[in-house]
């Protein structure tokens, strides 16, 4: 049955609705089991441990995105790296140098410079100016996009990292594997 005007697409009321969708969460519970396997516990544990990131964080984005994080982009919102040239802070800075098996990536805000940025923070593996706000959507996809791939890593497997409402934007618009705000990605101690 086909809908008309004025349909909105909402649930069907069709009869059997009801069974068909327990039917349907029935057969996904059969397709997945129910405990991860210690083994792969242990080594997601030790991977969100490399990324510097809670295993919750990193359980919930490998979760959603099926794949494992190859890159954190972070914004220098998210670095607290304010004024032009200016370096983060040692926290941020400690975080950043006990990431293992992973690029560390930058989208600079105004007045920094992004080459500026990269040489007060050796840490850091690339940078690039950040999407300005009055960018269009297709602008700033590009922008994320093309400094994604220049880094030869699959947009899926980037997360984002930001400090500002309109860089959560930035994760949807990369195709990346998500975002986390920094005030996640730093509450996790050092180990």
């Amino acid at each position: 049955m086909t809908a008309g005007i004025g349909h909105n697409n909402g649930p069907v009321m069709e009869a059997g609705q009801t069974y068909r969708a327990y039917q349907w969460r029935q057969a996904q519970r059969a397709l997945m089991p129910e405990a991860i396997p210690l083994q792969i516990v242990r080594m997601r544990m030790r991977r969100a441990t490399e990324l510097g990131m809670s295993y919750k964080a990193y359980a919930s984005v490998r979760r959603t995105s099926g794949h494992d994080i190859l890159g954190l982009l972070f914004s220098s919102n998210a670095l607290r790296i304010i004024g032009n040239g200016a370096r983060m802070p040692e926290d941020e800075r400690a975080r950043l140098e006990a990431v293992v098996k992973a690029s560390k990536l930058a989208m600079v805000h105004r007045p920094n410079h992004p080459g500026v940025v990269l040489a007060q923070n050796p840490e850091l593996d690339a940078t690039d100016a950040a999407p300005l706000f009055t960018d269009s959507w297709s602008a700033m996809r590009a922008r994320l996009e093309q400094f994604v791939q220049t880094q030869q890593l699959p947009g899926n497997r980037v997360l984002v990292v930001g400090d500002a409402p309109l860089e959560s934007e930035w994760a949807t618009a990369a195709r990346a594997a998500g975002y986390l705000p920094a005030d996640a990605y730093f509450a996790q101690p050092l180990r």
